[in-house]
């Protein structure tokens, strides 16, 4: 490592002994928060991948209800009244943060169901298929507010550990050989 060009003296031994000990500090708290952040993403992980497998569970659910509602009433049907929905769904993403990482915290609110279409010239299927797919709405939801929130704390992880590696490679043993060079310096001239 190259030492830092700086006249030996005290102040200058002082000051070095100083950012030193801040390099330190600084390392051990980045060391810590480089391992809250992979506990945290872990356990992130858990959840997404139990959510991704609900989600494609309901997938085939709801294709599997759609596809007997497109049999008993008739493609194009089926397509006019799934068009005719006017309703809209509320979806509020408010951030909160994670060790300083801005995440997203999805909120979704289905409107109450009304019909917009008649009982006597539909199926009870068209029903099933409209609760089967707001089922996969709200799951959706679930799994994008965890797989962003994954994404954003390994970018954070990935910077952290490239401080902490800096700190640990470059400026911890450059401070190191500039203090114990002051050091012998002065000694020498004593």
């Amino acid at each position: 490592m190259a030492k830092l060009k700086l006249s030996p003296t005290r102040s200058n031994l002082s000051l070095m002994r100083e950012r030193l000990k801040l390099a330190r500090e600084g390392h051990q708290l980045l060391d810590k928060k480089r391992d809250v952040l992979i506990i945290e993403i872990l356990r992130l992980i858990d959840d997404a991948e139990r959510i991704q497998r609900q989600v494609d569970a309901q997938f085939v659910k709801a294709y599997q209800v759609m596809q007997e509602a497109r049999a008993a009433m008739g493609t194009e049907r089926v397509r006019r009244l799934a068009l005719s929905r006017p309703q809209e769904v509320d979806v509020e993403i408010t951030p909160r943060s994670i060790m300083g990482v801005v995440v997203p915290s999805v909120r979704y609110a289905v409107p109450e169901r009304r019909m917009s279409y008649g009982f006597g010239d539909t199926s009870v299927l068209l029903d099933q298929v409209q609760e089967q797919w707001s089922i996969v709405l709200s799951q959706m939801g679930q799994l994008s507010e965890k797989v962003t929130t994954v994404w954003r704390l390994a970018i954070e992880l990935r910077r952290t550990q490239r401080r902490v590696n800096a700190l640990e490679h470059i400026f911890i043993p450059s401070y190191e050989e500039t203090v114990d060079y002051i050091r012998d310096m002065l000694e020498e001239k004593d």
